[in-house]
């Protein structure tokens, strides 16, 4: 009779083990899922320059995405109307229709930008179903915003608590493409945040100056970092030694053709024998208009004077919302 209970509690322990197992392994293959879903990337690309999971609570420039996923999902929400809220947001970005009141206080409408509808409903769909990144302050955050009430449905990415940032990914570790876009995104976050926050808190003209005085140490300092070349070219410069060279203007002419043809853009990687080059594009919203739209329209005349002050060949005028203004051009040692 001992035999026997020793058998039964030795074949429960090991049917125990085994679905320990396969939970662990679920989990490893969520995870696995979530990193190969093409939402993923697209959020970081065209989101984490003023939505980073990475920024403090003071430098921030606009709330993390798990603070619009929490803003956004509750236990009633279907995937389907969430997607449908996302598209409705980001083609037509208002203060009436905000969900987000403290975030629109705080750091206004976001620019509008013109996405493809298949980018945002991935992006969406990633959102929904997994885990996102937030930064170690943001439960603490939220739960004091709303009264500490807890238990709002997220979805199949629900129940995250303090989920901490993954670890930091080596982009020497990275396929080309990836390490190359990583470099421009990264200084467009640095250039991003120090611009909005000077527009936020200073306004357009005192933007001007930091542009004409930062803008170039920032970027030098962003490629010390990375041990690569990283510039911004356009065939519209604003300052001359931004001019796009043949080469670089071929592939700014791809670009335009992309984003006409409503196509998410991907880099240009060029192998040459000891480098490695990566090309992606800039892309106007309507932030960028105060200073490149259309004379006395977009761009008010105290701002026109400034620019003719201090840029006085300045092609850079004239851009509507959602188009190339030029490309990051990043060069590295393979």
């Amino acid at each position: 009779m001992k035999k026997i209970i020793v058998l039964v509690i030795l074949v429960a322990f090991f049917f125990s083990c085994n679905d320990s197992k396969k939970d662990n392994l679920s989990a490893f293959e969520k995870q696995m899922e979530a990193n190969k879903h093409p939402g993923k990337k697209l959020m970081e690309t065209n989101c984490y320059t003023c939505h980073s999971p990475s920024a403090t609570q003071e430098d921030r420039i606009g709330p993390p995405m798990i603070a619009i996923k929490k803003h956004y999902i509750d236990s009633d929400t279907s995937k389907e109307d969430f997607v449908k809220s996302m598209q409705a947001w980001i083609k037509n970005p208002n203060a009436e229709d905000a969900k987000m009141f403290g975030a629109v206080k705080r750091f206004g409408v976001m620019p509008k930008q013109l996405f493809p509808e298949q980018t945002i409903a991935e992006i969406a769909d990633y959102m929904f179903d997994f885990k996102i990144d937030q930064p170690e302050w943001f439960e603490d955050h939220f739960n004091e915003e709303k009264g500490n009430h807890k238990g709002q449905g997220m979805g199949k990415g629900k129940g995250q608590g303090k989920h901490k940032q993954q670890a930091e990914v080596n982009f020497e570790d990275l396929p080309d493409a990836e390490r190359g876009l990583k470099y421009a995104l990264t200084t467009k976050a640095v250039l991003g945040k120090n611009l909005m926050g000077t527009i936020q808190k200073k306004g357009t003209l005192e933007a001007l100056a930091f542009c004409n005085e930062k803008a170039y140490p920032l970027t030098d300092s962003m490629a010390v970092l990375h041990n690569a070349t990283i510039k911004r070219v356009s065939d519209k410069p604003r300052n001359q030694n931004n001019q796009a060279n043949d080469k670089e203007l071929e592939y700014i002419t791809a670009f335009k053709n992309d984003i006409k043809n409503n196509t998410e853009p991907k880099p240009i990687v060029n192998q040459l024998d000891n480098k490695v080059q990566v090309y992606y594009p800039i892309t106007t919203n309507t932030m960028c208009l105060q200073c490149h739209g259309k004379p006395n329209e977009a761009i008010q005349k105290p701002t026109l004077d400034k620019l003719a002050n201090l840029y006085p060949k300045d092609k850079a005028i004239g851009y509507d919302v959602n188009q190339v203004r030029g490309i990051w051009s990043i060069t590295y040692d393979k």
